[in-house]
């Protein structure tokens, strides 16, 4: 009887073991769905020199003092997300990266790589504009984020966010140690109280991907009077976008 016990319990641990390390290895296929690029021309693409080649920036080139910067969700082709913010933004020059693996853009994705190509997107941004508004959408919300607290930004749009993608995560999986196991955390507090400009968390009523208590804690998360929260009625977390209010929330968080 006990050698049996003894047998049940070894087999579980190591079938156990085996799928924390299947989910060890497949963890950035869980948090990273490229897309290819369908909308828009060559003409409209800027090329960003990284370590691992080029990346592909969706741009509307204006000569103008101001510019916005975007950072897609996790599945998101960010091309078709240029009518939207060209209807927000209609006197800014708009770059909309195309993170590593989409959208025809070089090397495979994570969280140390979206972070450096943020910086070097703004570094190279912010030489030809003066004023430079960041926008990260879902995933995005984490790199956008990230970059405020490092750089000189005038504002910041948060749509969707979160406070820590690994904290949703060990949420879907409560029986595994996903909190040792994740590399790419995207944990969005700790950089929050960096941040000093003006900042709007655009939020979902909906929302079923991103809990709105993860949303509402990462705004207790900025020093005081920094960040405030729209919440558009009836949308989604895929849905926001749709509503005629998207839009003005964008705009009005640039004023």
């Amino acid at each position: 009887m006990m050698r049996t016990a003894a047998g049940i319990l070894i087999t579980a641990a190591v079938l156990y073991a085996f799928a924390c390390l299947v989910l060890f290895l497949s963890q950035r296929s869980l948090i990273f769905f490229p897309q290819p690029r369908r909308a828009g021309s060559e003409a409209g693409i800027m090329k960003l020199r990284v370590d691992d080649g080029e990346l592909n920036v969706t741009t509307r080139a204006l000569t103008v003092p101001d510019a916005v910067l975007y950072f897609g969700g996790n599945a998101e082709d960010v091309s078709g997300s240029l009518p939207d913010l060209a209807a927000a933004f209609s006197q800014q020059a708009l770059y909309l990266m195309h993170y590593r693996g989409y959208g025809g853009s070089a090397g495979k994705p994570s969280q140390a790589a979206l972070f450096a190509d943020a910086l070097a997107l703004f570094d190279q941004v912010q030489a030809r504009h003066a004023q430079v508004t960041v926008i990260g959408r879902s995933l995005g919300s984490g790199v956008a984020l990230y970059l405020a607290s490092a750089r000189p930004v005038a504002r910041l749009v948060l749509v969707t966010p979160y406070d820590s993608m690994v904290e949703l995560a060990a949420g879907q999986f409560p029986l595994m140690p996903v909190r040792y196991l994740m590399t790419d955390k995207f944990e969005s507090w700790r950089y929050a109280p960096l941040v000093k400009v003006p900042t709007t968390l655009v939020t979902a009523e909906n929302d079923a991907v991103i809990p709105r208590a993860s949303t509402d804690l990462l705004l207790t998360r900025f020093q005081p009077g920094i960040a405030r929260q729209v919440v558009i009625a009836g949308t989604g977390h895929n849905t926001v976008s749709d509503s005629p209010l998207y839009a003005l929330a964008l705009d009005a968080s640039t004023r």
